[in-house]
């Protein structure tokens, strides 16, 4: 049986991995258009701030995947084109065709360009694989003002790194809040923290990008920024050429419509990761958001029923975490925003407390921001910020929606306690308290 991946990232390689542990007689190739496999894009802003090697971003080395795994790995070789049992790859300054019997797309997502003038200018990057890290930081090494173009999780992150190696950082984001898929109340929180370390703009609007040779100033509808070196952080998109080329039916948000095998609707044909929507186990629809973890158990389950095996994907709940320096934030679920528009009847609450007992030296603040549906009291999302054990409440409030847990469910969680660690009333139950059952 002759399997072709296109695109070597963590859906590709995990999909790759699990059909030769199967089926160790399959030929199965991976084609990579980048130097690297098995990368972590999100270790990016952290491999600039902490200034070590892009190559540190791959999870397993090339030859783990050759030598152990007996894949038939091509990088630095892009897919070109994609037909009815074979593929069209340009590798090595040549073109060549590859058949398939099952294909798999895990061809991942890659940044959005805003279409305004001097996007092309010399230190203007965009944050899409390992090897950007190189160039940026290299590129960093002069620059005195950095522009970061979007408040989303890459702006924050990146805002971040820069700030952290002493530059001056400006942050434009046309919506009136940082982190526009939170909350106000934790977006207010991460603002407040943001202006502390960065000039943070909002509500304002990229117009052009100006510079002779190099970027030298950024225009927005409010004024001018100087800038030595600029990055684009406003989203992603997924790259779907390929599944085009195919008639591979695409859903509402434009990434792959796949089932919970992740079967696209032309037969034989899988996709995987970024590039593929799943169904969120909140509303029930099929939704893209790109997350490493998801991508990874979708290429997982991809790969069995490729060899022959039948598991199911059962979906997502969207959960995420970030941070700003000592500032850390999660959400799962949905916001009160984004449940409203499902059409729920929602109430939420808004919770600040201690992360430990009063007498024990080193309380922090936490805030959560908690939504409920009123005819259910199912707990529908949650959103969390603080300076320690944010990812531990998130994972708490993902396990509660992904369970479909009401309030008196979240209540009655026996949750651990002690005096360095939490309060005997952990916020998380507190919030179900207050939004009541």
């Amino acid at each position: 049986m002759r399997v072709v991946i296109v695109g070597g990232g963590a859906g590709g390689m995990t999909a790759a991995s699990r059909i030769r542990a199967l089926k160790p007689d399959w030929d199965v190739k991976v084609f990579e258009a980048s130097s690297f496999v098995s990368h972590a894009p999100c270790g990016i802003p952290y491999a600039i701030e902490f200034d070590f090697p892009s190559d540190e971003l791959m999870y397993y080395k090339p030859e783990v995947f050759v030598k152990e795994r007996g894949i038939d790995l091509h990088m630095n070789a892009r897919v070109i084109e994609a037909k009815d049992g074979y593929v069209v790859v340009e590798e090595n300054g040549e073109v060549k065709e590859y058949e398939w019997d099952k294909l798999l797309i895990a061809t991942g997502a890659s940044p959005k360009v805003p279409p305004v003038e001097g996007v092309d200018l010399e230190n203007v990057f965009t944050v899409d694989l390992p090897p950007d890290a190189d160039r940026i930081r290299e590129a960093a090494k002069d620059a005195e003002n950095v522009v970061i173009v979007g408040a989303g999780y890459v702006g924050v992150e990146m805002a971040e790194a820069f700030s952290a190696r002493g530059k001056k950082v400006t942050v434009i984001e046309m919506a009136d809040q940082p982190l526009p898929n939170f909350d106000s109340e934790i977006a207010e929180i991460v603002r407040k923290e943001m202006e502390q370390k960065v000039d943070l703009r909002l509500g304002e609007k990229i117009v052009a990008i100006e510079g002779k040779d190099r970027v030298e100033r950024v225009v927005t509808d409010r004024g001018e920024y100087r800038a030595d070196l600029v990055l684009m952080a406003v989203g992603v998109k997924p790259n779907t050429e390929l599944a085009e080329q195919l008639g591979v039916e695409l859903g509402e948000s434009g990434a792959i419509k796949v089932n919970g095998r992740m079967e696209t609707s032309v037969e034989n044909v899988y996709a995987a990761g970024d590039v593929a929507e799943a169904k969120h186990l909140v509303t029930g629809k099929n939704v893209w958001i790109p997350l490493a973890p998801s991508g990874n158990k979708m290429g997982y389950v991809a790969g069995v029923n490729m060899a022959g095996g039948n598991i199911e994907f059962p979906g997502i709940v969207g959960t995420q975490i970030t941070k700003f320096h000592e500032l850390q934030i999660g959400r799962t679920g949905l916001t009160e925003r984004e449940a409203k528009q499902e059409g729920f009847e929602v109430k939420s609450a808004f919770i600040t407390a201690n992360t430990k007992v009063h007498y024990y030296p080193g309380a922090k603040k936490t805030y959560l921001k908690v939504v409920k549906d009123v005819k259910t009291n199912r707990i529908l999302g949650a959103q969390v910020a603080g300076y320690e054990m944010v990812a531990m409440r998130t994972n708490v409030f993902a396990v509660a929606i992904q369970a479909q847990f009401t309030t008196r469910d979240l209540f009655f969680l026996d949750l651990v306690y002690a005096p360095p660690f939490t309060p005997i009333w952990d916020p998380v139950i507190v919030s179900a308290r207050v939004l009541k059952f």
